[in-house]
């Protein structure tokens, strides 16, 4: 039987609508959430995700700003910027969007950031707040969506082992973190594998949870998965495929073909993680706007 698939759409839907509430609720405190993006070249992948965040601002009721600026602007003035915005009342949430071009070092932006501005969870004091489990860190968007589709799907994972493929700072150890925490969506057994991992196979079959964040198109197959399993596959790849109008086709870190007859539950590519990112970066917005002094 075909393994259940985990709706990202409708349950980042539910979410937002449950948002509404809290921002009607500063809105007449005369508080409005604000975000500000912020785009340095002309990237299309981060032109369309951050045109994607404009639009769930604007549908949510939150302010927001779009600020593009040539790839060639230096990291003197991009860090000025910055500094503008974490004094600029009506932002609430910066968010830097990455990948920068290679004369601005990533991480002296990053850390430029006010950290009760950094929705995106990178400055160093809110990866510790979510490390020790401080809900007034800001969560890492994804594997914060991550979380809450397991808990709205009732994936229960008190006492589950749950193997994340992938160490990145972005998702796999956040993910891990927030796993390990007591409560809903925590209390797990937690196993990071990544590239240097030996018999990677033999780990995967292990997982009552299995995600997948490896950055490599259709990575995990159907024999690297126990029976049963919840799937969540954080990837998302252009693979070519002439037989479609765009030349190509997405597809996640799991081949989900051969991954949806053996798994229990399972995300599908597109659809599936991808909605949540953003429902959850939302959500950041509203928390910074709540915890913000002023507020």
């Amino acid at each position: 039987m075909p393994a259940r698939l985990i709706d990202g759409t409708a349950i980042g839907d539910r979410l937002r609508a449950e948002l509404q509430a809290e921002i009607r609720a500063l809105r007449e405190r005369g508080i409005t959430p604000g975000l500000a993006a912020v785009l340095v070249g002309d990237n299309p992948a981060s032109a369309t995700y951050v045109r994607m965040k404009g639009k769930a601002c604007e549908d949510a009721g939150l302010y927001h700003e779009t600020i593009r600026l040539p790839r060639d602007t230096s990291e003197t003035e991009l860090l000025a910027l910055v500094d503008r915005l974490n004094a600029d009342p009506k932002i609430h949430g910066i968010l830097v969007q990455l990948p920068l071009p290679t004369q601005i070092h990533t991480q002296r932006v990053l850390q430029r950031v006010a950290p009760c501005k950094d929705v995106d969870g990178f400055h160093p004091e809110n990866v510790g707040k979510v490390f020790v489990g401080d809900p007034t860190g800001f969560r890492p968007a994804t594997p914060y969506g991550v979380q809450q589709l397991l808990v709205r799907s009732d994936i229960d994972t008190t006492g589950r082992h749950a193997v994340i493929v992938g160490r990145s700072t972005v998702v796999g150890r956040p993910m891990a973190a927030l796993l390990l925490q007591d409560g809903p969506g925590g209390n797990a057994t937690v196993t990071v594998c990544h590239s240097r991992t030996r018999d990677i196979k033999s780990v995967t079959r292990q997982a009552d949870i299995l995600i997948v964040a490896m950055g490599k198109p259709e990575f995990v197959t159907g024999d690297m998965i126990k029976p049963g399993a919840a799937v969540i596959d954080v990837g998302t790849n252009r693979v070519q495929d002439p037989t479609t109008k765009t030349g190509y086709r997405l597809v996640g870190d799991v081949k989900f073909a051969e991954a949806q007859q053996v798994a229990g539950a399972i995300t599908p590519v597109p659809g599936g993680v991808g909605p949540m990112t953003i429902t959850m970066l939302l959500c950041n917005t509203v928390q910074a706007a709540r915890q913000c002094r002023t507020a």
